[in-house]
């Protein structure tokens, strides 16, 4: 059976930081695109990161460029989303996406408030 499970998510003031991650089981991950989402109340998820099968090609959302940045372990199936300088505008559920699966996690909550 193929998942992804999120973790690391938690409350954090402005300008602190978190890492995310994504832990696939049932398939090796670092062979395939993998996405993070993001869904704030009220809004549509957007996309705010992927990363190449190889790591070598990342893509961010224009409003995290410079804070985060996404990352593989490939030893621990994992694909890690580092945030800092995070603001109030980040507050949304996490979801990491294995496109070609057409799976999703569970997500991991991210709340940035004072």
């Amino acid at each position: 059976q193929v998942q992804l499970v999120e973790s690391g998510g938690g409350l954090v003031q402005p300008g602190g930081s978190l890492r995310l991650s994504c832990t696939a089981s049932g398939f090796t991950s670092k062979l395939y695109f993998i996405k993070w989402y993001r869904q704030a109340p009220g809004k549509e998820r957007e996309l705010v990161s992927e990363i190449s099968p190889t790591g070598g090609q990342t893509v961010y959302v224009d409003s995290v460029k410079g804070r985060f940045t996404i990352s593989r372990d490939s030893a621990k199936n994992t694909v890690y989303l580092s945030m800092i300088s995070l603001k109030p505008e980040d507050t949304a559920v996490y979801y990491c996406n294995a496109p070609f699966y057409n799976i999703w996690g569970q997500g991991t909550q991210v709340t940035v408030s004072s």
